[in-house]
């Protein structure tokens, strides 16, 4: 066994995350509506629709698929943005079970607001980053429904994944 931190297991941390963040947002739909200003949203249902849509729009830059435009992305109900995260955690599984990947291949980032000198990394790197950009998000998440009243209860932290030995 590595002692690294395998691709395999952050994606199992990201859907238990992601399930854990589904089932309390059903159970408590007014959140949705709470003010949020995180990601360049309004609402955390928006900020929702920014997690999953950015997993799925790493996951089909990766796969080499077309993706799919910011603005076509559904602004909700809850299960069409659990939707997008559950074609991304699929695209993430074939790219991970395919074993002619290569994951120290480079990948070119097209965007200008990455300089230069920094857009050129592994395809490795990109799918750390779309995991850890929802881990990251669903923290602040958790802050953000206390703060407003409404404890979460969320262990996202990684010591309790069940997927992480």
């Amino acid at each position: 066994m590595s002692v690294g931190i395998s691709l395999e297991e952050l994606l199992a941390w990201n859907e238990q995350s992601s399930a854990y963040w589904k089932t309390h947002l059903e159970t408590n739909p007014a959140l949705l509506e709470l003010p949020c200003d995180i990601g360049g949203t309004a609402t955390v249902q928006g900020f929702v629709r920014h997690i999953w849509g950015v997993e799925l729009r790493w996951s089909q830059r990766l796969a080499g698929l077309p993706v799919t435009d910011r603005e076509k992305l559904p602004a909700g109900p809850l299960d069409a943005l659990f939707d997008l995260h559950c074609q991304a955690a699929e695209i993430f599984r074939d790219l991970l079970a395919a074993p002619e990947q290569t994951w120290s291949e480079p990948f070119v980032l097209e965007f200008d607001w990455v300089p230069p000198e920094q857009r050129t990394v592994s395809r490795r790197k990109i799918a750390l980053h779309a995991l850890f950009h929802s881990q990251r998000h669903w923290a602040q998440l958790a802050t953000l429904v206390r703060s407003a009243g409404f404890p979460s209860k969320f262990r996202g932290d990684l010591l309790f994944s069940p997927g992480l030995r």
